[in-house]
């Protein structure tokens, strides 16, 4: 499947324009995700452009890494370090990751999107989905105006494709606006959750949905964030 650079672009280009105004106060202040401001959240945003990119450049040569040497420790102690950037920093930095990472991208071919890559033991397409959710996903986090109904609904429709692993066995979702459906599993099915496509991938992502979605025993519990497969290096 061809990645969605193009899109990724222009999430890219909306969070730019979302954090045009922004000021050192709001900067400061509080996410909607416990224990994270603003800075924390932009901290994340491009650190996570930056070791795409690092990603992307050693996938192109044939020569994966992992992510981050130190692991997720490592990822950590980087968007605390940063979270403190005034706001003009923080656009600054993340304008020069988002480029960076864009432009690794713009050098691969067709046959590259399949060179693998360490992050959830996957392909370097996959990067590129996973960057999609993240600078739509976090936008929402920031509160700055941008709500999951303002997601793409490809970009809706993939997260549930994405997250549809939360649910238990059985469950089957049904986007009532779109009419497309999704199951969990291969048994007999179990509770159908229904509503519109951007309100079950918000649902499925942790966030508030628009409209909450509706199962007629009660929606079910969401199980953990897909986890990621153990790394691989290999040599291509």
């Amino acid at each position: 499947m061809q990645p969605p650079v193009a899109a990724v672009i222009e999430a890219h280009g909306t969070l730019e324009r979302l954090l045009a105004g922004l000021d050192d106060q709001q900067v400061a202040e509080a996410s909607a995700l416990p224990g994270w401001s603003r800075g924390h959240v932009l901290a994340h945003l491009t650190d996570n452009a930056k070791m795409f990119a690092r990603l992307a450049e050693h996938a192109l040569r044939g020569d994966p890494v992992a992510g981050y040497d130190g692991g997720v420790d490592e990822r950590n102690a980087i968007i605390e370090a940063t979270a403190g950037r005034s706001a003009a920093e923080h656009r600054a930095e993340l304008a020069t990751h988002t480029a960076a990472l864009e432009a690794v991208w713009a050098r691969a071919d067709d046959a590259d999107w399949s060179r693998p890559v360490t992050f959830r033991n996957a392909d370097l397409a996959a990067t590129v989905f996973a960057r999609w959710r993240e600078t739509w996903i976090h936008m929402v986090d920031l509160e700055l105006g941008v709500r999951s109904d303002d997601w793409p609904e490809d970009l809706a429709a993939h997260a549930i494709d994405f997250l549809r692993g939360r649910l238990p066995a059985g469950t089957r979702l049904r986007a009532e606006d779109v009419r497309r459906q999704w199951s969990v599993g291969d048994g007999q099915t179990g509770t159908v959750v229904t509503g519109r496509v951007r309100d079950l991938a918000a649902w499925l992502a942790g966030r508030t949905p628009a409209i909450s979605p509706v199962a007629a025993e009660g929606l079910p519990a969401l199980g953990p964030w897909p986890p990621h497969p153990p790394q691989r290096l290999d040599r291509v």
